[in-house]
């Protein structure tokens, strides 16, 4: 059986990877039971401490949509260079960097 690939990051999601599903659409803001995506772990909390559930939930509910973000393009660019079980610690939430 071959590893999900992680839309954000295109690369393979191991199963011993920290992973997570992803709501397209926050479940505070309306989500709960709507697609989600499987992402790794790394790229998830990533998402989570670019964008607010309000962003996320108006303006970057696809995952073309995440992937145009500045900030988030920028880390997609670093981790792609990473292997697939890569893991760090996410920086603090830095919204409006």
């Amino acid at each position: 059986m071959t590893n999900p690939i992680c839309p954000l990051c295109h690369r393979p999601i191991p199963a011993a990877v920290k992973q997570s599903r992803h709501h397209l659409i926050p479940k505070l803001k309306g989500g709960k039971g709507g697609p989600t995506v499987l992402l790794h772990h790394i790229c998830h909390r990533e998402i989570h401490a670019s964008l607010s559930e309000a962003e996320l939930a108006r303006d970057f509910a696809s995952i073309d949509a995440l992937r145009a973000h500045p900030r988030l393009a920028k880390f997609i660019a670093w981790v792609a260079k990473r292997p697939p079980d890569f893991h760090s610690k996410v920086p603090g939430k830095r919204r409006g960097a």
